[in-house]
């Protein structure tokens, strides 16, 4: 019989406590006592759901997968549109539910087919965690994985004190020694997702090697007070639309990277639009240059709705982002960071020709939006989707943290328990926080 590696105490109860819903919003997200996963039997499935598919995913659980104790998990916009119902992976998996993607923890339990991870191991969870055999997952597109998990979504997730993982060997990553587990859970989601919307999909990683820096970079060296900042091959401006979460992720990843070009004469333009002049005081604070105000067209209350549209104030965003840009060209990497079909729109006519947009916030209903497909034809301007981090490349972004380079705290406001992160989820119906909330407040009787 399947004896898994553990430190579960088996005379110790077997209960915990998480966040659940029952039905969406308005229902409450309530902090209740539930059973804790097992590797073995799968108590979180909803009855209806157990015939048709707990059966292989449970077998894959025993031998891949991994019990963590949760130390921390984040507080997200993605939390909410689950609870509003607005996640066909969470309708598939059925009610209850638990939510939380962005997560840290300890390994208690472990799979016997898990080879790379230990009882007692800490860890950083990406929010996807791919098959490794799907025709993508082949192809080196993980983030596209045909057959993906997400805690959080397609199973229950982090805002619980213990929660199962599949995949451990392949998705999960330890963290070193100087890397919180709240810093690893920021890193999860939000700062991850940005840095392959910015780097990645954006292409900043090949502008940073590309041969004329590379050449500016050996002349600084020979000749440090030489300055190549009127070229203008030697300049890069990346607007970032909605400074939410994820979009002040965004810039703070951009800025965080570009400073070394800054320092070899090189000039970067950051550019933060908001219709919030908060979020843009706080763009500035983590690294934006440059700030745009927009008018506001989206409804507080509803972020399905672009509200009251007006074409003339939109184009006066986009000429505002331009008139910011090297030589008023337009920016080399846009990115739509909050999924409305006005920033959307903005960032496509705000590209520079040849630039490079990129679509990371998640549309969630709404007015379908306008993209003037004869511009990007004659402007060649390349339209990329960004979903997710591959798990491969954490360890790069964990080390990044670990050296001082990127410092996720800044972005960190509060750490709360259970039942404040909760709250936090259903009170995003009528705010949108700046900084980010990390459960870290459990139970101390919970904890092994």
């Amino acid at each position: 019989k399947f004896q898994p590696k553990t430190n579960m105490n088996s005379s110790k109860k077997r209960t915990m406590k998480a966040a659940v819903y029952d039905s969406f919003a308005p229902s409450p997200i309530t902090v209740r006592t539930v059973p804790i996963p097992s590797l073995s039997q799968n108590e979180h499935q909803p009855k209806q759901k157990q015939q048709s598919s707990s059966s292989s995913q449970q077998s894959l659980l025993e031998a891949n997968g991994v019990i963590l104790q949760v130390m921390a998990t984040g507080v997200c916009r993605s939390d909410w549109h689950g609870w509003k119902g607005h996640d066909t992976d969470i309708q598939n998996h059925g009610l209850p539910f638990v939510p939380g993607h962005e997560l840290s923890g300890i390994i208690v339990e472990v799979g016997y087919d898990v080879h790379n991870f230990r009882v007692g191991d800490r860890v950083a969870v990406p929010f996807i965690l791919s098959c490794g055999h799907c025709c993508e997952c082949h192809r080196g597109r993980a983030t596209v994985c045909e057959s993906q998990e997400q805690p959080g979504f397609t199973t229950w997730g982090g805002f619980a004190e213990y929660v199962a993982l599949p995949r451990a060997d392949r998705n999960l990553r330890l963290l070193p020694s100087n890397v919180s587990f709240v810093e690893a859970a920021a890193l999860g989601c939000r700062f991850a997702t940005a840095y392959r919307a910015v780097m990645q999909r954006g292409g900043l990683d090949e502008y940073l090697t590309s041969p004329s820096v590379i050449a500016m970079n050996k002349a600084s060296i020979s000749s440090p007070t030489s300055s190549h900042s009127d070229h203008p091959s030697f300049s890069i401006s990346i607007a970032v639309f909605g400074c939410g979460g994820l979009g002040l992720a965004c810039i703070m990843i951009a800025h965080t990277l570009l400073k070394r070009l800054n320092k070899m004469g090189l000039v970067t333009q950051i550019i933060a639009i908001d219709i919030s002049s908060q979020a843009l005081e706080k763009a500035k604070e983590i690294g934006a240059t440059h700030t745009v105000l927009c008018p506001k067209t989206t409804t507080q209350n509803n972020h399905n709705d672009d509200g009251n549209y007006n074409q003339k104030q939109q184009q006066q965003v986009r000429e505002n982002v331009i008139k910011l840009t090297n030589h008023n060209q337009g920016a080399d990497i846009t990115i739509d960071a909050a999924g409305f079909s006005s920033t959307c729109e903005n960032a496509v006519w705000s590209t520079r020709r040849g630039g490079k947009m990129v679509q990371v916030g998640l549309p969630m209903g709404g007015r379908p939006p306008i993209i003037p497909m004869d511009v990007v034809a004659g402007r060649e301007i390349d339209i990329s989707g960004s979903h997710g981090f591959d798990a491969q490349d954490l360890p790069h972004l964990l080390d990044l943290v670990a050296d001082g380079t990127l410092n996720v705290k800044d972005l960190i406001e509060r750490e709360v328990t259970l039942e404040e992160g909760a709250q936090a989820i259903m009170d995003m119906e009528t705010s949108s926080p700046l900084g980010m909330t990390i459960v870290t407040k459990f139970d101390s009787s919970s904890r092994l």
